[in-house]
C-alpha cells in the first residue's frame, strides 16, 4: 500500500493541551502551534492495547477539523498504561491513585502512545510501546510521591519524569519520552520522511 501524500508547506499543529507534549516538541526544536478540542475519551470495549490509543488519537484529530486549515499538518496523540490485559485509567482522586500504584508495585506494565498525523485527505497513525518495571513500592514511597508529584492527571497515576521515576522505576525497555507522553524519535522520523521542515 502506498504511503499517504502530505504537503509540507502548511503549519504544524499539535492537537494536545498536555504541557509535557508541548515541552517535548519545543525541545525537538520544532515550530508548531497548539490547538485543542475536547472529546469524550471513550472507546469500544472490544479494542485492546494500541487499538485503543489509535482510535483515540484519530478521534482527537477528527475533532480538530473545524479548527484547522486543509494545509495544516495536525499531530494528535493518546497514551495509556496497559497492565495485565486492561487499561489503568487516569485517577480522579488520591485514593484511586494509591490503589493504582499498589497494583503496579514490583511489576511490569506497558505504556502505549499512538500518534496520528493528518492533513486534508491524508492520514497516518503509528504507535510506540515501552515496558516499565517498578520496584516494590511501600506506603511511605507512595505517600512521598503524592507530596512531591502530580498523579491525578497521568495514565497509571505517575509521571516518569517526576520523583517516582527517579526512585522507583527499576527498568525501562523502549522509548523514555513515550512514557512521558510522546515518542519523540518516532515523531521526528515520520516528519523527516515527510520532508517536513525540521529547522
Amino acid at each position: 500500500m502506498a504511503s499517504p501524500c502530505f504537503n509540507t508547506s502548511g503549519r504544524l499543529i499539535l492537537g494536545s493541551g498536555s504541557p509535557r507534549r508541548k515541552a517535548l516538541m519545543k525541545a525537538m526544536g520544532l515550530s508548531f502551534q497548539v490547538q485543542t478540542a475536547e472529546i469524550e475519551e471513550t472507546y469500544p470495549e472490544a479494542l485492546k492495547g494500541h487499538q485503543i490509543t489509535d482510535y483515540l488519537a484519530i478521534r482527537k484529530s477528527e475533532a480538530l477539523r473545524p479548527h484547522t486549515k486543509a494545509g495544516d499538518l495536525v499531530l494528535t496523540a493518546d497514551t495509556i498504561v496497559w497492565f495485565e490485559g486492561s487499561v489503568m485509567e487516569k485517577p480522579v482522586e488520591i485514593r484511586q491513585a494509591r490503589e493504582t500504584l499498589k497494583q503496579l508495585s514490583g511489576k511490569r506494565h506497558e505504556v502505549i502512545t499512538s500518534v496520528c498525523f493528518r492533513q486534508a485527505g491524508a492520514k497516518r497513525v503509528l504507535h510506540a510501546v515501552t515496558e516499565v518495571k517498578f520496584a516494590p513500592l511501600d506506603e511511605g514511597m507512595i505517600t512521598a510521591y503524592f507530596k512531591k508529584g502530580h498523579p491525578l492527571d497521568k495514565a497509571g497515576a505517575y509521571g516518569i519524569q517526576e520523583w517516582i521515576g527517579l526512585t522507583a522505576v527499576e527498568e525501562i525497555r523502549g522509548s523514555y519520552t513515550n512514557v512521558v507522553g510522546l515518542p519523540t524519535q518516532l515523531v521526528y522520523k515520520i516528519l523527516k520522511e515527510m520532508k517536513f521542515p525540521l529547522d
